[in-house]
């Protein structure tokens, strides 16, 4: 026989556990599903350095956009990253796309590498899911006719023009010192369409092309071909290439002492803030026409401080991934659902400006923003400065560069 207090504690405990079924439950359940983004990156391979940078950013700008309260219009709904790795080889990005669907993904963002870009794409065009481009320059990744293909940053088409109105006029600007030019690529869809894109624009800055050079990627001596190189005699030494190689050429430039008026590239892959750090001598003086962020808006500043304290170098494939995301999340949030195609019918309207990059409001023509715009850099031996256009600078160009001793 159960005396009272016994009764009253088994009362107690049978209020509670109906509170938790009456109660919590409902909480739950008033939980939005999470939003599964695949983050497309090659972080392993000859690209591991870059991917691991773009990866980053995307994981930055997903957890401020949870901690601050996820997709609102959906009920505070989170974003979630689903990681994949390409290695660096554009098959194993087209496994991943596969992969990545079958988990449930609602956008994809990456890839770094225009030639894992073009079939990862077209992979992902198949389900109709929104694939953004943080890094990828080649125009043929818009021109397609893909409607869930979406790029932020400008193409290599835009790049190129606006880098030789660039150095047009600097070199105008330093009397026209600079008459004759090399191009160095790497032999991938990146390098040799932007190199085929800078031969045909040098003539219309009044540079003589005296050489086209293509090396494979990877590349572990230069020796040779910088040899060659000196023997051309030329004024500038135009580059298109990814980190190691881009590295590598710059210092064997350097050690063999060719003295050029400049050292530039157009999207330079190791054009970066390590390069600095690592070698300033060679470093100084080179100039890129490159993605970048704008050195006047506070929220950059911040940003570089906080990925910087972490002992991380702040590249352009940090906010690149990280304003892809961010773009993505306000397609969401106007959306107010993760319905692919109500979201790139949300991306294709977007006037997003809520960046801290040298652009104006999104406008997006064929997945291409038209307001994306890249800036002209140039090296210190510690920092690195944008130097065109003048809304933009941070500092006054060096042009040409003194000579080696």
């Amino acid at each position: 026989m159960l005396d009272s207090a016994t009764i009253s504690r088994r009362r107690l405990l049978q209020a509670g556990a109906a509170s938790t079924v009456m109660g919590a439950p409902g909480l739950l359940l008033a939980q939005p599903a999470g939003v599964k983004i695949g983050l497309l990156h090659p972080v392993s391979g000859s690209l591991a350095l870059a991917g691991a940078q773009g990866r980053m950013g995307c994981q930055m700008a997903i957890d401020e956009i949870n901690a601050a309260g996820g997709i609102k219009s959906m009920g505070g709904a989170k974003l979630e990253a689903a990681l994949a790795d390409s290695q660096s080889r554009p098959e194993v990005g087209v496994a991943e796309v596969e992969r990545l669907h079958q988990l449930g993904v609602g956008s994809y963002v990456g890839c770094f590498s225009s030639a894992i870009a073009l079939p990862a794409t077209q992979a992902a065009a198949k389900y109709n899911t929104p694939f953004l481009i943080d890094v990828g320059a080649s125009d043929a990744i818009v021109s397609r006719g893909l409607k869930n293909v979406f790029r932020l940053a400008p193409g290599n088409g835009k790049v190129v023009e606006d880098a030789f109105a660039a150095l047009g006029t600097l070199n105008k600007n330093a009397g026209g010192i600079a008459k004759t030019a090399v191009v160095v690529h790497e032999d991938s869809e990146f390098g040799t369409t932007t190199a085929k894109l800078l031969a045909t624009k040098l003539s219309g800055v009044n540079i003589q092309v005296k050489d086209v050079i293509k090396h494979a990627t990877p590349t572990r001596d230069f020796s040779n071909l910088v040899l060659r190189i000196k023997s051309l005699k030329p004024d500038l030494v135009i580059i298109s290439n990814y980190q190691n190689e881009y590295v590598l050429l710059a210092r064997t430039l350097h050690q063999q002492k060719v003295n050029l008026a400049g050292v530039f590239s157009v999207m330079g892959g190791g054009f970066n803030f390590k390069f600095v750090k690592d070698l300033p001598d060679v470093a100084q003086y080179t100039m890129d026409f490159n993605h970048w962020y704008n050195p006047k808006n506070p929220k950059a500043i911040a940003a570089r401080k906080a990925v910087e304290a972490k002992g991380h170098q702040f590249s352009f494939e940090v906010y690149c991934g990280y304003n892809a995301i961010r773009l993505y999340a306000d397609a969401l949030e106007r959306a107010a659902t993760a319905d692919k195609e109500k979201v790139i019918a949300a991306l294709a309207a977007s006037t997003w400006s809520d960046h801290y990059m040298p652009y104006g409001p999104t406008k997006f023509v064929n997945g291409q923003n038209e307001g994306g715009r890249a800036v002209l850099l140039q090296a210190s031996k510690t920092d690195i400065d944008v130097i065109w256009p003048n809304e933009f600078a941070s500092a006054k160009a060096v042009f040409p560069r003194p000579k080696l001793g």
